[in-house]
């Protein structure tokens, strides 16, 4: 077995999970979860790793498929656990697994043909930035349930082992990370999503406040890199993932961008979570570690399409959000 990256998240679990006890999909799943968690490795470095061996493991469908509690094709168990760095044997002792619960049960498989081929499309090497327009004449709509809050987690039957880590303060988001919707805090009912630049300055998607109502794609997913740090993931069913980034200069300076070339070595991708107040007011501050400033609204617009932006901090209503926790896709 090669060894863990560096760097892993407290509370993380020093030993590979084992999968002779599980007797259920929902449990094989929380432990490929915790597997992840184990690896040290992010859904790139995980893609990388197979692709080195052959296999064909978008970081996409790694995503998705960890976010479920169903079970996952024996391709993908295969080509993650090797990817995650087990051998041979242990390889085998979860295809093993795998195979019993498939067999042994009623219980959903999630293997149905073409289930997981709809998120398999490899992310697109050279395109480090999505097209708005392109973007959003491609998006279909995604309707948003449950109620605002921080509550809202996969399955809370799973493993508590899933959970060991809260890394971020105030937030109930598991050590593998979490989808998410982040909406700001005045206008509860918009959600941060895909917009443009109204200025027309800046031609591609940026982060923009829409009716939760009509919040399409990207689906956001939240990944934790340390302590109170997060990179905010955009799931495109089309463009792959993208991470949020500040732009420092040109014409689109201070906004966010949706950029493919994801590293978790990029401060401009990196943002702190700080909570204010009380515990029950579930309200945070976003800071771009890159520049510590606090992400607002620009013009401290509360209309629909109010881009996102970097600022000074002043403590402003427009510079505060909330963070809503939801089931995988």
């Amino acid at each position: 077995m090669t060894s863990r990256d560096e760097g892993v998240l407290a509370g993380q679990p020093a030993e590979a999970p084992q999968p002779g006890e599980i007797s259920t999909a929902t449990e094989f799943a929380a432990a490929l979860r915790v597997m992840r968690t184990w690896s040290g490795l992010t859904y790139r470095q995980l893609e990388s790793k197979a692709a080195a061996r052959g296999d064909t493991l978008p970081a996409s469908t790694i995503a998705t498929t960890l976010g479920r509690v169903t079970l996952p094709r024996e391709r993908f168990v295969e080509a993650f656990t090797r990817a995650c760095g087990l051998g041979d044997e242990e390889v085998r002792r979860w295809l093993a697994v795998r195979r019993r619960l498939a067999t042994d049960g009623p219980a959903p498989t999630g293997d149905t043909e073409g289930g997981d081929d709809r998120t398999a499309a490899p992310v697109p090497g050279r395109a480090p930035r999505w097209h708005a327009a392109a973007a959003l004449a491609a998006a279909a709509g995604f309707g948003v349930a449950g109620t605002l809050g921080v509550g809202n987690l996969v399955d809370a039957s799973e493993p508590t082992a899933v959970s060991v880590a809260m890394p971020v303060t105030g937030v109930r988001i598991p050590a593998v990370g979490s989808w998410a919707r982040i909406h700001p805090a005045r206008t509860p009912e918009f959600c941060v999503t895909e917009g443009k630049d109204r200025t027309g300055a800046y031609r591609t998607a940026v982060a923009a406040q829409q009716p939760c109502g009509k919040a399409v794609q990207p689906r956001v997913f939240l990944e934790p890199l340390r302590k109170d740090v997060v990179q905010i993931q955009w799931h495109h069913p089309k463009y792959g993932i993208g991470c949020l980034t500040v732009l420092r200069k040109g014409p689109g300076r201070d906004l966010l961008e949706p950029r493919d070339d994801c590293s978790d070595e990029d401060r401009a991708q990196q943002f702190r979570i700080s909570p204010l107040g009380p515990a029950a007011a579930a309200h945070f501050r976003l800071h771009p570690v890159l520049t510590d400033r606090c992400l607002s609204l620009r013009d401290q617009d509360t209309e629909a399409g109010a881009e996102i932006v970097q600022g000074r901090c002043s403590g402003a209503p427009d510079q505060e959000f909330l963070i809503e926790l939801i089931s995988p896709p």
